[in-house]
């Protein structure tokens, strides 16, 4: 999403995928992340560019992110993109019997154990935070997840983006949770990578805040009163000012003011690229009616409290797509009618809204939004296959499709 100018409301996009390195036979975690990047240039590197795309590490070893490179203005084609990049660094990780896993969390990984923090460049940034959070935990060390970027130029749009991403936030979950399994057990929550995800810097809590961001409406209002605010309470950790960046800032959806984007951080990652791709096609799709005002003025969008969004992002974390949302006012701002619904049924209704009367939506996205409508999220896919009680050689044999999802580009049913 860097570029030399800024880019109109919507003009770029940018998606952002973490997937975790395991090893081909046993699936567990395999934290060799710098040497891929090695084998690219023959040196430590943090970042490699292939074509259009770039890869890069994620704070451990274990873990690497595709993107692409330069904004693009339509997501239309990505999902190939990304798709080649899978394809070749699975055969890269040949070499150490090694693949690529999908999904929010690797299903039985031990953190405490396992995790291996980045050691090359920039690794004084990570022992930072690994010194005041203590990273080897699942909530920096197992949370893979989705970034989708949007631009936006000046104040003004800024304000109307950040209102509607806000007004969102809280329906990602029910469309996008891939993480039903922590340590080999069934949890109960559909979003366990958001329900670690937000409890991992409660040592500074404005870092993260309450995960939905506080309503602010121009870029120095929000450096004065998060930004600012956030870089003085780390400061009492961070003695010697790594972390003073806007990067630190953990909030589900955080503005990036050195590149105009807003950068979208609640959706867990999915099966292939193809349904990421899909997924971040229904949050752009709804976004851009809700600045277009197709159901309410931006003032009534720039209205919401942080607590009565939290409310609704507690259930979908909970229950994803089962979630039962019962604040009317919240479902009158995405026009649905009725005083309560379940947050599957508002996806339908949004998708048919917004998604299939796009112009330039591409066929081949509907059909990953209709199998997340007809069966469920991944999260919920995952459960029906693995059963309540999963031995962990039943946990094997269905990640193991989940890798094959990946490498080959194809959706999971279960």
């Amino acid at each position: 999403m860097s570029g030399r100018h800024a880019l109109s409301l919507f003009e770029g996009c940018g998606i952002e995928l973490e997937h975790m390195l395991v090893h081909s036979g046993s699936l567990d975690v395999l934290p060799v992340s710098d040497m891929v990047l090695r084998s690219r240039t023959g040196r430590s590197v943090n970042e490699v560019v292939s074509g259009q795309a770039g890869w890069s590490n994620e704070f451990v070893l274990h873990v690497m992110e595709i993107k692409n490179i330069k904004p693009v203005r339509t997501l239309s084609g990505l999902s190939l993109l990304l798709q080649e990049q899978v394809t070749h660094i699975n055969r890269i990780l040949d070499e150490w019997d090694g693949r690529l896993m999908p999904s929010g969390m690797h299903p039985w990984m031990n953190p405490v154990k396992e995790t291996r923090i980045w050691k090359h460049r920039n690794r004084k940034i990570y022992e930072t935070y690994d010194r005041i959070f203590g990273c080897k935990s699942h909530g920096w060390a197992n949370i893979q997840s989705t970034h989708l970027n949007l631009s936006f130029h000046g104040d003004e749009e800024f304000g109307m983006l950040h209102a509607a991403v806000r007004l969102l936030l809280p329906l990602i979950p029910a469309l996008a949770a891939s993480s039903p399994v922590v340590e080999g057990k069934v949890t109960g929550t559909m979003d366990n990578r958001l329900s670690f995800y937000r409890k991992n810097q409660l040592l500074v809590p404005s870092v993260s805040g309450r995960i939905i961001p506080e309503p602010v409406f121009t870029c120095s209002g929000y450096d004065d009163r998060i930004l600012q605010k956030m870089y003085k309470d780390i400061s009492r950790y961070d003695t010697g000012g790594m972390l003073q960046h806007e990067w630190l800032n953990s909030r589900g959806a955080i503005p990036r003011f050195e590149r105009s984007a807003i950068e979208i951080r609640l959706a867990d990652t999915q099966e292939c690229p193809l349904a990421d791709i899909a997924v971040a096609t229904a949050l752009t799709s709804v976004l851009k009616a809700l600045v277009k005002g197709q159901w309410g003025s931006w003032q009534e969008q720039a209205a919401w409290p942080v607590k009565r969004l939290v409310s609704v992002l507690d259930r979908t974390i909970r229950s994803g797509e089962a979630a039962i949302i019962e604040d009317s006012a919240y479902l009158r701002a995405f026009g649905y009618p009725g005083k309560q619904a379940k947050a599957a049924d508002v996806w339908k209704y949004l998708i048919a809204e917004t998604v299939v009367t796009g112009a330039t939506t591409e066929k081949n996205l509907m059909e990953p939004l209709q199998l997340i409508l007809d069966k469920g999220t991944l999260s919920r896919r995952i459960l029906k296959s693995v059963g309540e009680k999963p031995s962990h050689a039943r946990l094997h044999k269905v990640y193991g499709k989940l890798c094959d999802c990946l490498a080959e580009g194809r959706l999971f049913y279960g």
